[in-house]
């Protein structure tokens, strides 16, 4: 039976897979193990519920807060925000637990459950598996007095703008850059242009007008293209697009090349480093960053250190550590002086405050990564399972890196989520990475053919 809990909580179809059923007795089964795992003390236990626009997100915060007043937790609802503000406000306010209803980058249909315990973190794989187990369990409900209650708080988004504005220098004013933020009709729609305009910033907001139906559709990290256009049209000098739940960033210059998470942890890593608060001169990356920012970084005496693909991994090397940046490709950003988890409008804010300080264009700031020529085949039909032990196809990458030298590297590995096995291939030239990518997937198709 496969494992509820996927890399980031429990995802599905909302009302499918996902039912207020399942987010109830997820939310009752998560209070009894945070309780046993003494988390709550002796005190009355409480919890912190946030959700983005979608539609289906309504029901599920009802039948979250339901579960787990139900179980003796008070629960104090704090609304429409984005993950990564969740995360920060469990701490804030000290709270037991947090429950973020969210399925960030996915479709509208979707929508998913993550738990932070206390301090915004999330949780161990061992106590999601406690809390799957436990759901199958009879419990003794309390009465009375002994239940808990629920409220809505209105400080919470002023709470997280307040600290959003506070992570910068006093000196990083925004004041004269003309910005444009593409909020995916997500969580980000309010948090966003009034963080960058507190600064100074002169702000253009689109897909800023949630409706529980349009998150994500066209727009934000996933669908660039609008926010692309619209930073050349008013002639900005750069665009930031977040995704529905505003744990992603990715940037646009003003001439509305995009600029990717990798490019992002370079131009950070930098700044932090001129500012002597890059730790152990170290960023995290994950195995598909491009070789680009290593070879860029090692320019600058920054190591990299390379973790599975995934936040999660990231966030623990990080937190293992003590490092203070890290992310992936995708956007997801982690900076760790600040925040628990990734933060697009955190990272978006640092960002143009770099772009502010230097006096230098977003375009000059990414031009201290060369991206490397990458080719990538998903090779089908196909045991995934048999990726790192066949010998001809161990044999076969050996041989591809060799030939690659220092100007490149192979990534073969089976994906996570699907029946496939991934081949990436980065080289000195376009034409390189895609022949030599191309003879890999055939080697791994015939090798590994069902």
């Amino acid at each position: 039976m496969a494992r509820l809990f996927g890399t980031d909580g429990v995802r599905g179809v909302a009302n499918k897979d996902l039912t207020a059923e399942l987010a109830l007795d997820l939310s009752v089964a998560a209070a009894h193990v945070l309780g046993e795992a003494g988390a709550f003390g002796h005190r009355q236990p409480t919890a912190l519920v946030a959700r983005d626009p979608r539609a289906s997100g309504e029901f599920l915060e009802a039948a979250v807060c339901a579960g787990l007043a139900s179980a003796g937790v008070d629960v104090m609802r704090v609304g429409v925000i984005p993950t990564p503000a969740a995360a920060y406000l469990v701490g804030e306010f000290r709270t037991d637990l947090g429950v973020m209803l969210s399925a960030s980058h996915n479709p509208m249909p979707d929508n998913g459950i993550k738990f932070f315990q206390r301090g915004g973190v999330k949780l161990a794989d061992e106590l999601e598996d406690a809390i799957e187990a436990r759901m199958k369990e009879p419990w003794s409900r309390p009465i009375g007095e002994q239940v808990g209650r629920i409220r809505y708080s209105g400080d919470a988004v002023n709470t997280y703008i307040n600290h959003l504005v506070s992570s910068l220098r006093q000196d990083n004013t925004l004041a004269g850059l003309k910005i444009v933020l593409d909020c995916a009709n997500g969580a980000s729609y309010k948090t966003g242009p009034t963080a960058f305009a507190a600064q100074g910033a002169e702000v253009t907001a689109i897909h800023a007008s949630p409706d529980g139906i349009n998150i994500n559709d066209g727009c934000g990290s996933t669908h660039p293209e609008k926010l692309q256009a619209k930073v050349v049209e008013v002639g900005a000098d750069l665009g930031l697009a977040f995704d529905g739940d505003a744990d992603r960033c990715l940037a646009v210059d003003n001439e509305g090349n995009l600029i990717d998470g990798d490019h992002i942890l370079a131009i950070l890593a930098l700044g932090l480093q001129e500012d002597h608060r890059l730790a152990s001169n170290t960023v995290v990356a994950t195995i598909m960053s491009n070789l680009g920012l290593t070879l860029a970084m090692k320019e600058h005496d920054i190591h990299v250190d390379r973790t599975k693909v995934g936040d999660r991994y990231v966030l623990e090397s990080m937190n293992a550590n003590g490092f203070s940046l890290g992310g992936e490709q995708s956007g997801h950003v982690i900076m760790s002086e600040f925040a628990t988890t990734g933060d697009g409008v955190l990272t978006g804010l640092h960002l143009a405050a770099r772009v502010a300080r230097t006096g230098k264009s977003l375009k000059e700031l990414a031009s201290a990564m060369t991206r490397l020529p990458q080719a990538l085949i998903n090779v089908s039909g196909v045991d995934k399972l048999r990726a790192g032990m066949d010998p001809e196809v161990s044999r076969a990458v050996s041989d591809a890196n060799h030939e690659l030298g220092e100007t490149g590297r192979v990534v073969l590995r089976p994906s996570g989520t699907e029946p496939l096995v991934r081949v990436m291939v980065e080289a000195a030239t376009q034409e390189q990475a895609d022949k030599i990518c191309k003879s890999l997937a055939a080697t791994v198709k015939q090798r590994l053919a069902k």
